[in-house]
């Protein structure tokens, strides 16, 4: 299988599983103190799509890293490696994590070294 079909392969797998994943949504509140949680709420926002964040998949293996730096995927990691941002699904930290370890998992079945990193906003 080469890089591009390997890249594929995975990047459906991640996208059926955030499209499956239950997502908890979140209600926001605006309180008229912003540093008082316990004056009074201004105004409530419900997000549908859960809590924000971001995820990505983290590459240790040089010989995929330049075949998707060749196709324009992915850039340099600040801590090693080589990073396939997940772009899709909005700010939903759920649905980009779920994506990210499916598409990871696709990665390392294949012997490809590979990780998910990811982080509230």
């Amino acid at each position: 299988m080469n890089i591009a079909e390997l890249y594929n392969q995975a990047r459906a797998a991640g996208l059926s599983a955030a499209q499956a994943a239950q997502v908890a949504p979140m209600i926001v509140n605006a309180h008229a103190n912003p540093l008082d949680a316990n004056s009074e709420i201004t105004r409530s926002y419900f997000v549908e799509d859960g809590v924000c964040g971001f995820a990505s998949v983290v590459v240790k293996n040089i010989k995929f890293a330049n075949g998707l730096k060749k196709l324009g995927i992915g850039r340099k990691n600040y801590g090693g490696g080589y990073c396939i941002s997940v772009r899709d699904f909005n700010q939903s930290l759920t649905r980009k994590e779920v994506y990210a370890h499916a598409f990871a998992e696709v990665l390392r079945a294949n012997g490809v070294d590979a990780y998910v990193d990811s982080r509230m906003d």
